[in-house]
């Protein structure tokens, strides 16, 4: 599940892109992810950026792990481009960063397990990432949270406020 919000009176950026004449058309998108509890009420972010529009999307879950909604901040991002992108994401989450960058070759070589023969933890969603990242051409860049990026900090804003509203959700 997740709810946009256009910060102008422009079209959405999915539409822009959607009617964008460019073969890859380049998106910028931040993402980040964040829980109350590990596990806990969890929520997710993203703002996309393509030419001067912004759009926010975001999400949550009322059981999860802060890694999870790192992910899912990421999949939902590259999910609900209309069409192939080249793509760069910002992350502030090493477990991204690390999982998408080093660890994923070698957990597909060995059926996904770990080096110490274990399951791979999040399985489905590396596994969704892995198909998203081939769908468009992604550039993973890792930004340190809480720095004053100001993209980071509405990511950071947008899967905050997710949690509040997954934590009041059916009560």
């Amino acid at each position: 599940m997740h709810s946009l919000h256009n910060h102008f009176n422009h079209p959405s950026v999915i539409e822009a892109i959607s009617k964008s004449l460019e073969d890859l058309p380049h998106v910028v998108i931040y993402t980040d992810g964040a829980c109350s509890g590990n596990p806990g009420p969890g929520g997710w972010g993203a703002v996309l950026l393509f030419n001067d529009l912004s759009e926010d999307i975001f999400g949550g879950e009322r059981a999860t792990t802060n890694n999870r909604m790192e992910m899912i901040a990421a999949i939902e991002a590259l999910k609900i481009l209309p069409k192939p992108c080249q793509v760069d994401l910002y992350t502030d989450s090493t477990y991204v960063r690390d999982g998408l960058n080093t660890w994923i070759k070698g957990w597909k070589k060995n059926g996904w397990m770990t080096a110490s023969k274990t399951p791979v933890k999040n399985k489905d969603l590396w596994q969704a990432l892995d198909q998203l990242k081939d769908q468009h051409k992604v550039t993973w860049h890792w930004v340190k949270g809480h720095a004053g990026n100001v993209y980071n900090e509405r990511a950071d804003d947008l899967a905050r406020s997710a949690i509040v509203t997954q934590t009041f959700k059916n009560e």
